[in-house]
């Protein structure tokens, strides 16, 4: 019984990631994983109580989402709003609309 109650814990919180359809959407929900995951392991083991390891994991999916979605580049339907140009020359996009 114990085994089925994790088991259907599992699927119920795959089930939201499954939906994900943009690249940014990918990116917060496996930045959530990875950071609830690490978070757990570090609050976990620097407390050793399961209150650490629930409240590292929190933050950490929390920050994981954050920094996941953040660090999405624009696709190809976005337009340059300002142009530079770096040290060697070469046209960079500065700013996206």
């Amino acid at each position: 019984m114990k085994k089925l109650m994790i088991l259907s814990l599992a699927l119920a919180a795959a089930l939201p990631i499954a939906g994900c359809e943009t690249p940014q959407q990918q990116n917060a929900a496996n930045g959530a994983v990875l950071g609830g995951v690490a978070g757990a392991l570090i609050g976990g083991a620097t407390t050793g109580k399961p209150g650490g390891a629930l409240v590292g994991g929190a933050l950490g999916a929390a920050t994981g989402a954050m920094i996941g979605s953040a660090s999405t580049p624009p696709g190809p339907g976005y337009r340059c709003g300002e142009w530079y140009y770096d040290y060697y020359g070469n046209r960079v996009c500065r700013g996206w609309y």
